[in-house]
């Protein structure tokens, strides 16, 4: 197929339509943050077990993105995005009728099964629809609908908290995931790939590069994903902020990061994408290490240096493995990449950190994963392909 050259008319409304699945898909993975407290309160659950949920939901996640990069190629990418989104509807009806925690296990588990099957799709027909030299550019676009998600989450959460519990949240969900479904059938042409050999496969698997780069990706993911659902418990169990405000000051932090995913995309067409992954790191690292430090008057503060930081890590991160790994093996890669990084970045961490509520302090865990996530900022020199 003809690929588009510039960010014009079909062009642009076409990316659009993924920018907004986009969004949707980082809702309906990070909704439970913000009312987590109230879910908590309501079933009378710790730290860990409440925490718990992001684990299912990551274990969920990290099987279908493996699945996703093995079969979507033959399947249809434009197959596994309609069939993800209508089974995320179907989620969001179904879990207002939960009166049992486990089942909120279950359905996260599910929720992350359904959410997996996007990225490792959006991301070939990204490449296939639009010439090399725009990648950049579109996938840094395209991440700015996680960073407005990220952002405008809790608001919207506290917006509808005001006319509904926390179950009316997912049935209005439900109804946005089917118009999606519907209105992005009718927006792509489907595109399929062949499925590399086997032999490719073993190769794939004792690439350096594959295993360096999933590594990176655990603490870019944790970094941003795995704090993120456990800040609102931070704000309000460990500080002593009420949920309205916690939830205000979570989203506001995240405002600046929603210009950053774009400026990464000029940003890596012009100067070196290792470095520029480098200092991402670095400067999480530390603003993170901070976060687990300051007083709560400066809480604010942190976490908004924080988020503008960690949010350039995504455009970054998705461009280098682009760049590293062929057009046949990229959602392979993919998949591979965020089963790994989200099982341990956005499961495990929160979990950990939940642990770390419970038995001694939020502020001593994250200090502690800030100093790794700045120390993960050098295996990105270990990457050959980026040089």
């Amino acid at each position: 197929m003809a690929k588009y050259t510039d960010l014009r008319g079909k062009a642009f409304l076409f990316l659009m339509c993924l920018w907004f699945l986009w969004f949707i898909n980082f809702n309906i993975r990070i909704i439970f943050s913000p009312i987590l407290p109230i879910v908590e309160d309501e079933f009378v659950v710790n730290h860990a077990r409440a925490s718990g949920i992001f684990v299912f939901l990551s274990v969920g996640y990290s099987l279908s993105v493996m699945i996703c990069g093995l079969f979507s190629g033959t399947f249809g990418y434009k197959r596994s995005i309609f069939f993800s989104m209508l089974f995320l509807s179907l989620i969001s009806f179904l879990i207002p009728v939960v009166r049992t925690f486990w089942l909120l296990y279950a359905f996260g588990f599910f929720i992350g099964l359904a959410v997996g099957f996007y990225l490792p799709s959006a991301m070939p027909l990204m490449t296939e629809y639009y010439s090399e030299n725009n990648w950049g550019k579109v996938i840094a676009i395209h991440d700015t609908g996680a960073s407005i998600s990220i952002f405008s989450t809790p608001l919207i959460a506290l917006f509808l908290l005001r006319f509904f519990s926390w179950r009316g949240i997912f049935v209005a969900l439900a109804f946005v995931f089917l118009a999606a479904a519907i209105v992005f059938f009718f927006s792509c042409s489907e595109i399929k790939i062949n499925s590399p050999p086997k032999v490719v496969y073993r190769g794939l698997i004792r690439t350096r590069s594959l295993w360096l780069t999933s590594l990176i990706w655990v603490f870019g993911v944790g970094g941003n994903m795995g704090l993120y659902s456990v800040i609102p418990l931070y704000l309000t169990k460990e500080l002593g902020l009420a949920l309205d405000y916690a939830n205000t000051v979570l989203g506001i932090s995240r405002l600046g990061s929603i210009g950053v995913s774009i400026l990464c995309g000029f940003l890596i067409d012009r100067f070196n994408l290792r470095m520029v992954m480098f200092l991402v790191l670095l400067i999480t690292g530390i603003m993170t290490v901070l976060m687990g430090l300051v007083p709560v008057g400066y809480i604010g503060i942190i976490l908004f240096l924080q988020a503008f930081c960690v949010t350039a890590f995504f455009p970054v991160g998705l461009v280098a493995i682009a760049r590293t790994f062929n057009r046949e093996m990229r959602s392979l890669a993919t998949g591979i990449i965020f089963a790994l990084s989200i099982a341990s970045g956005a499961g495990l961490i929160p979990y950990l950190l939940g642990l770390s509520g419970d038995l001694y302090s939020f502020g001593r865990g994250i200090t502690i994963f800030g100093i790794l996530v700045a120390l993960s900022s050098l295996a990105v020199f270990r990457l050959k392909e980026l040089e």
